[in-house]
């Protein structure tokens, strides 16, 4: 797919893409269908319908509203037999259980790890890694720019001082209310407990309270209590005969000094896993950047490649 607006594709020739041509033409701010024998089309699903492609990499805007047009790519890849490597968190979170059916349907790869904590790797390792284990409850801070800003506080930088400073250094967007009222991780928890636990959650399944709505008192009594305060997303069984439904919130919540989560800091972000029969996993790594994310797609993609041609491992 093209870097232009997600209505534009290009389609290499049928032996592949000039690799350098496209590296040169990038460096210049150049399309992908400035190259030569390469096809175009106004709409991303006739592209996806015309080619013959191995993998699509979806990263359009698709909005928590409805996800599309992400959902619509996917399904449509999906549908024709071709894996899907996305870091698009909320086709991912509204659709995740469906996505994964109709990618078992098909025998195809379908892979989003930067959806979640960026370059580290969390859904493989608590899915492929762990199979034949159950998990049973997760707890995790995984927005990098509120974990930022709580860790500055606990500091003792007031909140406007330390979301400033988010801003500075480029980790808070203009608009950061998805970061600092919970969406974010929203969505991200929503993820988890499609990709990981099969259970499908609405948007509304998830109880939900931003940093933002933090007393200043709240952080100085923590601070007093060695008990700081992150944003925690949470998922947990919803009672003794709930057979597999789960209960999911954010909120800010005061920690345990012993507590795993206790001592992420700054862009840091982990998930702890409570599994049958192993006990509990822990995964941390950083949770943001472009790099860190692009690498997430990356490692995606040479993985469904691997799966896909067997003969890439060698």
């Amino acid at each position: 797919m093209s870097t232009e607006p997600w209505s534009v594709a290009a389609a290499p020739r049928e032996e592949g893409f000039d690799i350098r041509a496209a590296l040169e033409g990038a460096a210049r701010g150049d399309a992908l269908t400035q190259l030569a024998h390469t096809a175009r089309w106004t709409d991303a699903l006739e592209g996806i319908r015309a080619t013959e492609a191995d993998v699509l990499v979806e990263v359009s805007a698709s909005p928590a509203a409805d996800g599309e047009p992400g959902i619509a790519h996917m399904r449509e890849a999906l549908g024709r037999g071709i894996a899907v490597v996305t870091s698009n968190k909320w086709p991912v979170a509204l659709q995740g259980v469906e996505l994964r059916r109709r990618a078992d349907e098909a025998s195809v790869p379908f892979r989003a790890e930067s959806t979640v904590m960026s370059g580290t790797p969390v859904l493989g390792p608590l899915t492929e890694g762990l199979a034949g284990a159950s998990p049973r409850a997760l707890r995790g801070v995984l927005n990098a720019t509120a974990n930022f800003i709580l860790t500055r506080m606990a500091d003792g930088v007031d909140y406007e001082q330390a979301f400033a400073e988010a801003q500075r250094t480029g980790l808070a967007e203009r608009d950061p209310s998805d970061d600092v009222d919970g969406n974010d991780a929203v969505a991200k928890v929503m993820i988890l407990a499609g990709l990981v636990f099969g259970c499908q959650l609405r948007r509304q399944d998830v109880l939900c309270r931003g940093i933002s709505m933090i007393a200043e008192s709240d952080v100085v009594r923590a601070r007093g209590d060695g008990t700081p305060i992150k944003e925690v997303a949470i998922l947990e069984p919803a009672g003794a005969a709930a057979d597999g439904e789960l209960r999911a919130r954010v909120e800010p919540v005061a920690l345990a000094p012993g507590d795993v989560l206790a001592a992420v800091g700054g862009t840091t972000n982990a998930v702890v896993c409570r599994v049958d029969p192993l006990g509990e996993v822990a995964i941390i790594g950083p949770g943001a950047g472009l790099e860190l994310a692009g690498q997430g797609v990356f490692s995606d993609l040479i993985n469904a490649a691997r799966w896909l041609r067997p003969s890439a491992r060698d």
